[in-house]
C-alpha cells in the first residue's frame, strides 16, 4: 500500500490506522476467517437445504453485491492505475473459478469442496513458472509439501465418496476445473501487482468484476440457469 492508503486504512468504516500493525493483522485476519466461515455455511445451506444449485447465476448476483459494497467504500474509476484491458484474462478465470466452485456444491458437500480448494497451491506453483512477469521457481521441498497435500486430499476424497450422501464425480470434475482456473488466477493477480505496485485490492476486485459479469451470460444461457434461477427466485418471493 502507498502512504495515502496507510493513512486511511479502515474496516467497515472503523479506522485501524492508529492501531499497531499486529492488531491490524489480527483484526483483519480474524475477520477473514469469520467471513469465510459464514460464507461456507450459507453456501451449503442454499445449495443443499434450499436446493438452489445455480452456480453461474449465484456468481452473477454476487458480483453485483461486490460492486455495491465497493461503491459504498468510495471507490471510483478515477482511482484506477491500470487500463481496462489488463483485467480481461483475469476476469475470465475469476468468473470461471467462482462459477464452477459454487456449482460444484450441488454435487459435493462443503468439506469435500473446501479440501479440493485448499490444494490449489500446487497448480498455482506450477503455473507460476509460465506466467510472464513472474517466471517463479520454488525449492524442491515446497513441491514435495504441496504434493503430500494432494495425496492427503485423495485419501480424504476416497473416504468421503463412501460415506457422504452428497458426492458425485460431476462435482469432482467441476471443482478440478475451478482449480485449473485458480492456477491462472493467483498468478495473474500477482503479475499485475508486481508490474504495477500501486494497484489496490479495491481496484482489482472492482475491475475484474465489472469486466467479468458479461462473461457469465453465455454459460447461464447455455445451461439454462438464467431462466431456471430467476423462476426459482420468483416463486420463493411470491410465496412469501
Amino acid at each position: 500500500m502507498n502512504k495515502n492508503e496507510e493513512q486511511t486504512r479502515s474496516l467497515f468504516g472503523i479506522s485501524l490506522t492508529d492501531r499497531p500493525k499486529w492488531q491490524q493483522f489480527l483484526i483483519c485476519s480474524s475477520g477473514f476467517f469469520f467471513g469465510y466461515l459464514v460464507n461456507g455455511v450459507c453456501e451449503e445451506y442454499v445449495y443443499n437445504r434450499l436446493q438452489f444449485s445455480y452456480g453461474w447465476y449465484f456468481t452473477f448476483i454476487q458480483g453485483f453485491v461486490y460492486l455495491v459494497l465497493i461503491y459504498l467504500q468510495g471507490f471510483t474509476t478515477k482511482q484506477m492505475m491500470n487500463p481496462w484491458k489488463t483485467y480481461v484474462k483475469l476476469s475470465a478465470v475469476l468468473m470461471g473459478s467462482h462459477g464452477l466452485t459454487k456449482g460444484s456444491l450441488a454435487f459435493l458437500n462443503y468439506p469435500a469442496q473446501l479440501m479440493f480448494k485448499s490444494t490449489k497451491v500446487l497448480p498455482v506453483m506450477v503455473m507460476g513458472a509460465f506466467i510472464p512477469g513472474l517466471r517463479r521457481k520454488y525449492p524442491a521441498h515446497e513441491y514435495v509439501s504441496a504434493l503430500l497435500l494432494v495425496v492427503g486430499l485423495i485419501l480424504f476424497t476416497l473416504a468421503d465418496a463412501q460415506t457422504s450422501p452428497n458426492f458425485s464425480m460431476i462435482g469432482v470434475i467441476m471443482i478440478s476445473g475451478a482449480l485449473i482456473m485458480d492456477s491462472f488466477l493467483g498468478n495473474l493477480q500477482e503479475a499485475i501487482f508486481t508490474m504495477n505496485p500501486e494497484t489496490t485490492q479495491m481496484e482489482m476486485l472492482f475491475c475484474s468484476t465489472v469486466v467479468g459479469l458479461p462473461m457469465l451470460i453465455p454459460p447461464m444461457l447455455l445451461t439454462g440457469e438464467l431462466f431456471k434461477a430467476w423462476n426459482s427466485c420468483s416463486q420463493v418471493a411470491f410465496l412469501k
